[in-house]
């Protein structure tokens, strides 16, 4: 059993609570820190709380808090994190990691110094989906991985703050973003190094100062392209897209919008039907178990066995730094409209990598380009002579 402090009452915490209480059936929110005491209060007695304060350092210090769940605005992570640091408590928080890359380096230097364990919440990669298809992307299914592109859009967040540049660091870049480049580095390889960002971005909606609708392109070091589309303007409900293209297949993956279950109401009697749904009238398209669905119970059944077995789990400060560098480079680009490096003074996958040869030898002679099964029953080749450069086909029967 773990006791876990959650720092946050709102959206996300109540997400996080209901999966953590939920999915082991073991593990307690013992203590729930809020800005609010009514929030505190109102969370304490949803959930069982023993305790509940409106002071973030008496949560924390809490002597029978194991771990402790930062569910908070990004511009209160860091102290979160620091006072962590300072009791010596474990520590998982939701993504972004910080508002920015510098902050995320603060954040993962002082947990290491600390020798705390550390979690990043990203849960997306935790998904029942994208667990599949990542096993299939590892074994080799796919080939060698090409262009992943990721794809999270809906009208907008829940609470205030994230329409605050301020207090949120960024608007869908940072938000969307953040899961989106995580996927996508998943699928290429987490030990490649992303070393440029171009990216377009605009407020084209909502009247805020950060961006609201963003589109950009993340190279690594092997060659393979990582793709981000992002937006708080998307009409229709919440839209989580992944596609992941390789030199032997592709797949397409559709976790929300269309799961197969569509249902139709007048809404009478409907309140709730699916995160971000902007109706309960006329054909909807609900979840079945949204806890599970956006990866919450994989994601904390991975931060507590791997805490419990003394060891990193899958997501850790590191990723959550490196998101963060990329996404800094992308808020660059949208300004210069140029290619930005991605500056990381901290790496520790594969270095030296260059792009992986796109010649595959057919003969002595030749390269292959392409070979297929015509509608006729044979067999057509495609061939570039190595020398020459002369492209021609030949027909098998």
């Amino acid at each position: 059993m773990k006791r876990i402090a959650m720092l946050g009452s709102g959206f996300i915490g109540r997400f996080y609570a209901d999966s953590l209480q939920g999915y082991r059936s073991r593990d307690k929110v013992i203590s729930i820190y809020s800005r609010r005491e009514e929030s505190a209060r109102k969370f304490a007695a949803d959930y069982g709380c023993t305790h509940w304060t409106i002071k973030m350092e008496e949560a924390i210090a809490h002597p029978d808090v194991d771990i402790v769940c930062i569910s908070l605005p990004n511009n209160l992570h860091e102290e979160a994190v620091m006072l962590c640091c300072k009791h010596k408590k474990a520590v998982m928080t939701t993504k972004p990691l910080g508002r920015n890359a510098e902050e995320a380096k603060r954040m993962l230097l002082a947990v290491e110094a600390a020798g705390i364990f550390n979690g990043y919440l990203e849960d997306l990669v935790y998904t029942p989906k994208f667990i599949k298809a990542s096993e299939s992307v590892k074994n080799g299914a796919l080939g060698r991985i090409l262009w992943a592109k990721s794809r999270e859009t809906h009208p907008g967040p829940h609470s205030e703050w994230f329409w605050d540049i301020e207090q949120a660091g960024g608007g869908c870049i940072l938000d969307l973003g953040c899961h989106c480049v995580e996927i996508t580095r998943s699928y290429i390889g987490k030990d490649i190094k992303p070393v440029e960002v171009m990216c377009w971005a605009d407020t084209q909606v909502k009247p805020i100062d950060a961006e609201d609708h963003a589109i950009g392109l993340v190279k690594y070091e092997n060659g393979a392209i990582g793709q981000f589309e992002v937006s708080w303007t998307f009409r229709g409900g919440l839209d989580l897209r992944d596609e992941v293209m390789g030199t032997e297949g592709t797949i397409w993956i559709n976790s929300f919008l269309r799961t197969g279950f569509d249902m139709f109401t007048t809404g009478k009697g409907g309140d709730y039907i699916a995160e971000k749904a902007e109706s309960n009238t006329g054909w909807l398209f609900p979840v079945g178990d949204e806890l599970n669905e956006l990866g919450y119970n994989h994601m904390f059944m991975d931060m507590f066995n791997a805490m419990e077995k003394g060891v990193a789990p899958k997501e850790t400060f590191y990723d959550g730094y490196v998101v963060n560098a990329i996404l800094d480079a992308a808020y660059r680009s949208a300004k210069t409209k140029i290619w930005e490096p991605v500056k990381l003074d901290i790496w520790r996958g594969q270095t030296g990598l260059t792009k992986e040869s796109h010649l595959v030898p057919y003969d002595a002679e030749h390269y292959l380009i392409k070979e297929e099964m015509t509608h006729f029953g044979a067999k057509k080749i495609i061939l570039k002579h190595k020398e020459t450069g002369k492209i021609t086909e030949r027909t098998i029967e």
